[in-house]
């Protein structure tokens, strides 16, 4: 459905032939190793805190990107999201042995949401392309799509290192159609995060927010076409 009725494109849409996917959030739950470290035999210490765990290390994870696009000081996202989680343990006092390693260790293996797998497949059924387009690299987006098991569903896995800068750049944006030879107006793109979603439009694409969070739209120069609780409804969009 759409968000913004008054920011909608006018005149006929395109069909869609590709359909892209965020990865962190939107295909895999990043709160998850935040959850299982916690209900792990020691993790009493963590299970007070985890969620706070969870928000601050994905919120500073975000801030370091922005920052070093901004600044020109491009780290890789296994990086990124290292010094995230130093800063995140740092701010909480959790100092157990083990627990950083513990936690980059299924950040590795993220998994999926539920609802993935069908959604995904009920897409190619219906002849379309896929693919994720991540900040992550491409060894930990190689690694969370094998452990979730959707790689026989994705016809591609994109990442950011490739532009050498992270979202919101036009220039990751244009890594889908340097590989599926598609114009902008081709793509449904789909991001949990609504920053994301909000500058694909913006770029070109026809986006789709999943809202699981129930945030705030937005007030940027963009807005999202379609907004959803989860991915279930997606391939009706499609």
């Amino acid at each position: 459905m759409p968000i913004s009725p008054g920011e909608e494109r006018t005149g006929e849409r395109v069909a869609t032939t590709t359909v892209i996917f965020d990865a962190y959030g939107t295909l895999f739950d990043v709160a998850a190793p935040a959850r299982e470290a916690a209900s792990a035999p020691g993790g009493e210490a963590l299970a007070e805190v985890w969620e706070d765990l969870a928000r601050l290390w994905r919120d500073k994870q975000l801030d370091y990107t922005w920052l070093r696009a901004a600044a020109g000081r491009h780290a890789d996202f296994r990086t990124v999201t290292e010094e995230s989680l130093d800063w995140t343990l740092a701010s909480l006092g959790l100092e157990e042995p083990g627990l950083r390693a513990t936690l980059l260790g299924l950040y590795d293996r993220l998994a999926a949401f539920p609802e993935v797998p069908d959604v995904l497949a009920a897409l190619k059924a219906r002849g379309l392309a896929t693919g994720i387009l991540s900040n992550g690299t491409p060894q930990m987006l190689a690694s969370a799509v094998e452990a979730a098991g959707i790689g026989g569903h994705l016809d591609a896995v994109l990442s950011a290192e490739d532009a050498g800068i992270y979202k919101p750049a036009a220039a990751v944006y244009a890594l889908v159609g340097r590989h599926f030879g598609c114009a902008p107006v081709e793509v449904l793109f789909v991001s949990s995060n609504g920053w994301d979603a909000a500058a694909a439009s913006g770029y070109g694409f026809t986006s789709v927010w999943v809202n699981r969070a129930g945030a705030p739209r937005e007030r940027l120069w963009a807005a999202p076409e379609h907004e959803l609780t989860d991915l279930t409804p997606l391939p009706e969009i499609a």
